[in-house]
């Protein structure tokens, strides 16, 4: 590849990710200083730079006090950088005057970028001499700790799958449940009125009979005061029987 060639390699690879400069950005677009989303993207940019610079250092320390508080910055600046990511991605989201749409629709990648350096920086992954068996034994409890934490996730997947096909069916069955309890209020209903029903044919009966065993007794001359005691009797339980109690003959 000649030199003219390389030049006009380099031009282009620049060309293509200039839309990445915030500098330029401002420059060309003569953006005004109220861009939130540049400064905060600066000072995510410096803050990750150091803390590269820290992880570096703490690569190579060999005291232990020294390293272990050095680890722990190193966390606490990771996670703070990562709780802001969410605000810088709303903030590329907004509209600036003078921004393309070209520079705009950037943006989001420029924070899913900034986002995957902040999670690879490394966490005291680098032994440390003089401790290394230490390390290695706390790395292996992490390890028991983390296959107990995946068993534990598994088993709540679970059980959300489970809960999940339990609300499923429970709303296939609503519809049964529902035309259940429809039928089951018809029938009470149904049954309430054939009682009813039951109970004035049953009265009604029972005055017939009645009625018919005094017409016998007046038919064969005999009246209320020469009925025998086993008349009354077979009339009362015929009464009796059909809901009717009766005690003599009928007025008329």
């Amino acid at each position: 590849m000649g030199v003219v060639d390389l030049i006009t390699r380099v031009d282009s690879i620049c060309k293509k990710y200039e839309k990445y400069d915030l500098v330029k950005q401002r420059e060309e677009a003569n953006i005004s200083g109220d861009d939130a989303f540049s400064r905060l993207y600066s000072s995510f940019e410096s803050a990750l730079e150091t803390l590269l610079q820290k992880t570096e250092e703490f690569s190579s320390e060999t005291n232990r006090a020294k390293a272990v508080a050095m680890n722990a910055e190193i966390r606490r600046t990771k996670a703070r950088l990562l709780e802001g990511v969410p605000k810088l991605q709303r903030l590329a989201l907004k509209r600036v005057k003078g921004l393309s749409q070209e520079e705009f629709d950037a943006r989001n990648d420029m924070v899913l970028s900034l986002r995957e350096k902040i999670e690879s920086v490394p966490e005291g992954s680098v032994p440390i001499n003089g401790w290394t068996a230490s390390t290695s034994y706390t790395n292996i409890r992490l390890d028991t700790n983390v296959s107990g934490l995946d068993f534990i996730a598994e088993g709540l997947d679970t059980l959300k799958n489970m809960a999940q096909d339990i609300n499923e069916e429970l709303d296939r069955q609503e519809p049964l449940v529902d035309e259940i309890d429809t039928k089951i209020d018809k029938a009470s209903t149904d049954l309430k009125s054939t009682n009813v029903k039951l109970k004035d044919t049953a009265f009604r009966g029972g005055d017939g009979q009645v009625e018919a065993v005094c017409d016998a007794c007046r038919s064969e001359g005999a009246d209320a005061s020469t009925c025998t005691a086993a008349s009354f009797l077979d009339a009362f339980v015929l009464s009796t029987s059909f809901g009717l109690v009766w005690f003599g003959p009928r007025a008329r």
